[in-house]
């Protein structure tokens, strides 16, 4: 048990959708969202270990980075506190700092965060660019002491190490493992732990090809995974009406809830590569839920201020 959260095993739940029927393709979803409210998903898998050594370490303090609506905040947040650490976001945005009380009444991942404990620190996004240079570390050290350092989005050698423990003894029926790719922790891990007869996709939520060489040195040499590399409808934190619609949907048809920057996008690929026949017939495909619902939230409020349809939770 690791900081008070003892986990469920999560279940594979079988989709049953017509198109998989059509064409002869076995899809399940590990439903590692049940994991807990706000350390769900790939943010359990990527704290535990990091924790354990900022224990290890004696820290008191964790120290992390992300966006106003970031799963990663949250979770590190609600994991500190049940681990008995003080937090601290360093949060991109500094027009979020000029009146806190009113950026925690309209943000439910910050003002959550908050209620865990964790101190903001709000930064220009110039600055934030800079976050990982030493300079700019031992500021943050100047003005907070001691802490341990969790790289945004939780990816690092350790948070690898979580994510390796993703599949289990009963996931080797599975052809193809699946998973939605942010900063390359979670799929480096699922890549590690596959057996030789398993192929790994990684569906990416930001444009571009860099994430080929963030994932390379995690990786112990294998060859057996590949990036999806069109389903990022624009870019990190961007969504069409079209994905919105397919989120509605899917959730109506399946009873699974999706986010529109992560799992949504990963699932629509999914589909759309078994309607073009990437996926052979008798086709086992596993797709790993990574969480995230708690973002819903903020971008619920985008779509309405904009009168558009939103995500039913």
């Amino acid at each position: 048990m690791l900081f008070q959260l003892e986990i469920p095993i999560p279940e594979n739940q079988q989709i049953h959708l017509p198109i998989l029927t059509t064409k002869g393709v076995e899809l399940f979803i590990k439903r590692e969202d049940t994991i807990h409210p706000f350390v769900s998903g790939n943010k359990f898998r990527k704290l535990k270990y990091n924790i354990a050594e900022a224990k290890r370490q004696g820290k008191e303090t964790l120290l992390t980075f992300g966006g106003a609506f970031s799963n990663h905040i949250a979770a590190t947040a609600a994991a500190g506190k049940m681990a008995g650490f003080k937090t601290i976001g360093i949060i991109r945005g500094d027009e979020l700092g000029k009146d806190v009380t009113k950026t925690l009444l309209q943000n439910e991942t910050l003002r959550n965060a908050s209620e865990n404990g964790m101190q903001f620190k709000f930064i220009t996004r110039e600055a934030y660019r800079n976050k990982t240079s030493e300079e700019f570390i031992n500021q943050l050290k100047k003005e907070f002491g001691d802490f341990y350092l969790v790289p945004e989005g939780g990816t690092n050698a350790l948070a690898v190490k979580g994510c390796e423990e993703v599949l289990t003894n009963e996931d080797e029926k599975f052809n193809y493992i699946c998973c939605a790719v942010g900063t390359g922790g979670t799929i480096s891990g699922l890549i590690n732990s596959a057996e030789n007869h398993q192929k790994v996709i990684g569906f990416p939520a930001l444009k571009g090809d860099f994430l080929v060489e963030e994932i390379k040195p995690y990786v112990k040499g294998s060859e057996n995974w590949s990036l999806q590399t069109n389903y990022h409808f624009g870019g990190y934190g961007k969504y069409s009406e079209e994905l919105i619609r397919f989120i509605n949907e899917f959730k109506e048809q399946t009873g699974v809830l999706l986010d529109p920057v992560y799992t949504g996008k990963m699932l629509f690929g999914i589909l759309d590569l078994v309607s073009k026949d990437m996926f052979s017939k008798n086709s086992k495909i596993l797709a790993i839920h990574t969480g995230g619902l708690q973002g819903i939230a903020g971008v619920n409020k985008k779509l309405k201020n904009k009168n558009k349809e939103l995500i039913k939770v």
